[in-house]
């Protein structure tokens, strides 16, 4: 019995050992793989710089990085770019925001309760396949030409996206975990905020990048409606003088801020989800 406890030991011993070297291999190698990701990035971005530069050389109808650079900075000299970033974040920010946050809520309730989904899925999958810019004419007629209707469409995108995903986050929660806290004495209650909550939570994120996504989509059409200001209104406004450089100005910063605010989600999301193995 002594040399099995001794060898049982022994054996305790070297697993731990061998669990602390894969935690320190992994606090090695993750700085090293960031740092080849930033490169591979960096190489990425030059290499389009250069192909876009070549094909402007080459003759396409193409403003060349110089000029949007230059009209970059006279867009911030009269502080006409910073007016049109406000503007523009603020109405994604707000339909993002009222669209997730109803969301999360509507698809936990969905994929939680038979009755409420079976309420609810028929008008989210009716109106998920009709495309938020459609209801432009109708927002403008029932909610004029203010800042509502703006923000109603974006709103909507992201919510659609959302929803789903959270409801399929939801159902999608392995029947095992569920019976085991029930075998163990946990309420639904319980079930809900230790088991469903968590394992859901990489579906909820999903949808909230993708309907961040779908949120930049939507603006530049939003903004359609009587804006005064904004990316969107800024690009449409230099289409009709062929303004190329302007409006290679707003696509690259709406492209700058979609990626910065998607990063902030992804940081969100390997938070929240360190119990997730990752490639």
């Amino acid at each position: 019995m002594a040399v099995l406890s001794d060898q049982s030991a022994r054996t305790g011993r070297s697993g731990a050992d061998a669990a602390a070297g894969r935690g320190r291999a992994g606090a090695r190698t993750g700085p090293r793989r960031r740092g080849v990701s930033l490169l591979l990035n960096g190489v990425s971005v030059g290499f389009g710089i250069a192909l876009w530069w070549g094909l402007a050389a080459a003759g396409f109808t193409l403003p060349t990085p110089a000029e949007v650079v230059s009209q970059a900075g006279t867009l911030l000299s009269d502080g006409t770019l910073q007016k049109d970033v406000l503007a523009s974040l603020g109405r994604v920010l707000a339909g993002f925001a009222l669209g997730t946050g109803l969301a999360i809520p509507v698809g936990f309730l969905m994929g939680w309760y038979g009755l409420v989904r079976g309420l609810v899925e028929p008008w989210v999958q009716f109106f998920r396949t009709i495309p938020p810019l459609a209801i432009i004419p109708l927002a403008i007629v029932l909610m004029g030409i203010g800042e509502t209707p703006k923000i109603f469409v974006i709103f909507l995108a992201a919510f659609l996206v959302c929803v789903i995903s959270t409801f399929q986050g939801v159902v999608d929660v392995d029947r095992t975990l569920i019976n085991a806290a029930r075998v163990l004495g946990t309420g639904d209650a319980g079930i809900f905020l230790r088991v469903v909550v968590p394992a859901s939570t990489p579906f909820i994120l999903v949808g909230m990048r993708v309907g961040l996504g779908s949120a930049w989509a939507t603006l530049v059409a939003a903004e359609l409606i009587a804006a005064q200001e904004g990316l969107g209104f800024r690009m449409q406004n230099a289409q009709l003088y062929y303004d190329l450089p302007t409006i290679f100005v707003g696509l690259i910063t709406i492209g700058i801020l979609g990626l910065l605010m998607d990063r902030v989600l992804l940081l969100a999301e390997r938070r929240l989800t360190g119990w997730q193995e990752r490639r």
